[in-house]
Parts: C-alpha cells; structure tokens; sequence
C-alpha cells in the first residue's frame, strides 16, 4: 500500500512539473507554432520527439531553439528564443519534456 500512495504521489508531481512546462511554452509562444501530436506552423511534438529518439539531443534542441532556423522539417523558419524570451532551465525542461512526448 505504501508504495502504491508512493507512486502516486510521484505522478502527480511529475503531472505537475508537465503542467507548468505547459504553461511556460505557452506563454512564451511555443503553442503558437506547435501542437502536441498533429504539424501546425512548426512539427509536433511528438513528431520531434520520434526524430530524436535514442539519442542524447537535449543541447542540441536547445541551441536550435535559441538560434532558430529552417529547413529541417519544412521551408517555414522558426525565429530564435532568447534568455530573456525563456529561460536555459525553463527552455531545458520544455525540450525534455518534448523529448518525452
């Protein structure tokens, strides 16, 4: 029983920690191009994710986030997203949790 209400409690802080990354790509404007699993103006999510998987690509997602850029899913450019725009560990808790998609 304990480590059932363990578990429990485990998902809700981790559905928690998904909820706030939300929000931040939200008000940021992430969600403004990108959709969890269907193409918008930029790749889903999931779509991201499935390109990467296996591999160790959080800094390298980073800095294609911070550059922006074009090309890799599509002649549409994705403009860059400064520190000032998003943070680096809210930036890297949003491209692990599209890693996890």
């Amino acid at each position: 029983m304990k480590r059932l209400w363990v578990a429990s409690a485990v998902m809700l802080a981790f559905a928690a920690q998904a909820a706030a990354i939300d929000d931040t790509m939200t008000k940021v404007g992430c969600m403004a191009c990108h959709t969890k699993d269907k193409k918008l103006v930029g790749p889903a999510f999931k779509d991201i994710a499935a390109k990467y998987k296996g591999q160790d690509a959080v800094t390298k997602l980073m800095e294609k986030v911070r550059k922006g850029g074009s090309g890799v899913y599509g002649p549409v450019p994705m403009a860059p997203n400064p520190p000032d725009k998003i943070n680096d560990a809210d930036l890297k808790a949003a491209v692990e949790l599209i890693l996890k998609s």
